[in-house]
């Protein structure tokens, strides 16, 4: 008798926690807005800098974490856009250096394949696939890497704006793994 009696408290104990754990899964699911956003950053290398960024978008007071996902990886997609023209601009100067011009040219392809991932990463986000969403935004953060490497020297224009390139993935990169933690 004594057996079933902690038998029966122990499966009321374990259900008890169960219960505890949905709920504050639940909860969390729950969040929007600002304490999303605040949690979400903290996993980020510039909480300060992600707040600013994702509290930026007029539509992020009812933002759920797909929302922020997207609006993330937009602005890292205009962010793209903006180094690919200046990419381009720059190529076109007879000053410049043979060297320098032909490591933009290698830049520009490596920028075009950055939009590409981040393409991808939507799409892979749209899906349900949100473990391919990381990859791509590591393979686009590899772009950009291998964008700044292609330029001699160390303080052109581009690496500098390619700062914020990789700030905007990594704030992807930390909401699309809380989603993969979501599921």
């Amino acid at each position: 008798m004594e057996t079933i009696a902690k038998r029966c408290l122990s499966l009321i104990l374990m259900t008890t926690c169960l219960i505890l754990v949905h709920h504050q899964t639940a909860a969390a699911k729950e969040l929007k807005g600002k304490k999303l956003i605040e949690k979400v950053c903290a996993d980020t290398p510039d909480k300060a800098a992600c707040i600013k960024v994702l509290s930026s978008d007029p539509t992020s007071a009812k933002a759920s974490l797909t929302d922020l996902a997207m609006m993330s990886l937009k602005m890292a997609a205009a962010n793209a856009t903006g180094i690919l023209t200046d990419a381009k601009m720059m190529i076109d100067n007879p000053d410049l250096d043979p060297d320098v011009q032909q490591g933009l040219a290698d830049c520009k392809e490596t920028l075009l394949d950055a939009e590409g991932q981040l393409e991808d990463t939507v799409a892979a986000l749209l899906s349900g696939a949100k473990h391919d969403a990381q990859l791509w935004l590591r393979a686009a953060l590899a772009a950009i890497d291998t964008c700044d490497a292609s330029i001699p020297g160390a303080d052109d224009v581009l690496s500098k704006k390619s700062v914020g390139f990789r700030q905007l993935c990594n704030i992807a990169l930390a909401i699309s793994k809380a989603l993969a933690h979501e599921s």
